[in-house]
């Protein structure tokens, strides 16, 4: 003898089984929107808006650096605490450029929070140098402005890799 089903689909199954879909898909979705989040929560330039609206200063202000023709070489170096930023800035003929005041951030890209403010200090010969002791392992994007005090600045940024691969 064989065995009669009486198990019948009815409109109460399809309707949770399309409801048991449906929630496994907005569950999903609703923890990848969290995990995006939480690992890149926006805006990565501060007010940016704002610089938005002043473009052209920005864009006036980066011609006239080019014309000053100075240059700025960046290396991320070992030093006795740990790791330093190091910045050579020069003048449009390749001399050193001395009596300048250099500040700047040292950004990790994918989070904020790992983000650190630098203070320069001299050294002599246009090498200004920031000490950051313990620094995580990656690619670091410094962006700094070396001022000369007398209206003159150089608006800079660089590619770190930490340790150096040199």
């Amino acid at each position: 003898m064989t065995a009669v089903s009486t198990f019948r689909v009815r409109g109460v199954h399809v309707l949770i089984g399309m409801a048991l879909f449906f929630g496994a898909v907005i569950a999903i979705n609703v923890a990848f929107v969290v995990a995006a989040v939480q690992s890149f929560p926006g805006e990565d330039v501060r007010r940016s808006y704002l610089q938005g609206l002043k473009y052209n200063e920005t864009l006036t202000e980066r011609r006239a650096q080019s014309l000053r023709g100075w240059q700025a070489r960046v290396e991320l170096a070992e030093s006795g605490s740990g790791a330093e930023v190091r910045v050579i800035l020069q003048d449009a003929d390749g001399a050193p450029l001395e009596g300048a005041s250099v500040a700047g951030e040292l950004r990790w890209p994918t989070d904020a929070r790992l983000d650190r403010a630098l203070a320069f200090e001299a050294r002599g010969g246009g090498v200004y140098a920031a000490p950051l002791g313990a620094l995580h392992q990656g690619r670091w994007t410094l962006r700094a402005r070396a001022d000369g005090g007398d209206g003159a600045a150089l608006d800079f940024q660089a590619e770190l890799t930490w340790p150096s691969t040199r």
